[in-house]
This record gives structure tokens, C-alpha cells and sequence, in this order.
């Protein structure tokens, strides 16, 4: 079973994929960090300083040490989660193009011998 295993561990698939893995939670932190450090205080200040966090529905009296309301609906949060999505989104839309760009257009491939054999059956039949 342990030799089982092992083979299945080094098999070029599953440590490709632990590679991705990690590496998309590299890139992620990076992503996360541009957006909260960089574009979410442009954000901040166009819409006049207002941070979207402190955005919320009290749902009642009770308040924390810190004077906020202890149970609300903060909307603000979701809505800079969303700023959020859709910025990460564009910047790795952005990400892919240039990797297309950068790579060239891939030619086409061969066509496979059923394809070629397809190709005369339908030749064939036309005529």
C-alpha cells in the first residue's frame, strides 16, 4: 500500500497541482494586498474619505467596548467584498490576456487520424 501511495504522490499531476495550489495562494496574498493597500484607498478617496466598512444596520441598543453597535448588519463589509472580487477579477482577466499576448497564438494542431478519415468519409459522400 505505501509503495501504492508513493506512486501516486510522485506522479507528475498531483505535484503539479500542489505547485498551482500554492502558488495561487501566493498570488492571491499579492492580488489581496494590491487591492486593499492600493486600490481600495483610491476608492476611499473619491467617494469622500467614507470607509464602506463602517457602513451597517444596527439591529439593536446593545453596543462593544469599542462603542459599536455589538449586532448589525454591516453591508459596508460585503460591499467593499465585492469591490474586491470584481477588481481581483479585472487584474487577473488583465493577467491572462498578457500571458496570451506574450505566448502568441497557438497554431493549430494536426488533425487526428479519425479526423483525417472523417475528412474523406465526408468527401466521399458529397460526391
Amino acid at each position: 500500500m505505501w509503495k501504492e501511495f508513493k506512486d501516486f504522490i510522485m506522479t507528475g499531476n498531483v505535484i503539479d497541482f500542489a505547485i498551482a495550489v500554492i502558488l495561487a495562494g501566493a498570488v492571491g496574498v499579492v492580488v489581496n494586498g494590491f487591492v486593499s493597500d492600493i486600490i481600495m484607498p483610491v476608492v476611499g478617496h473619491f467617494s469622500g474619505g467614507m470607509d464602506f466598512a463602517d457602513l451597517m444596520i444596527p439591529l439593536g441598543d446593545a453596543v462593544d467596548k469599542d462603542g459599536n453597535p455589538a449586532n448589525a448588519i454591516r453591508w459596508g463589509k460585503w460591499l467593499n467584498t465585492i469591490i474586491s472580487l470584481i477588481i481581483i477579477g479585472f487584474v487577473l482577466f488583465m493577467m491572462g490576456k498578457a500571458k496570451v499576448r506574450a505566448m502568441g497564438a497557438a497554431p493549430d494542431p494536426d488533425p487526428t487520424a479519425d479526423q483525417v478519415l472523417l475528412g474523406e468519409i465526408r468527401d466521399a459522400l458529397k460526391k
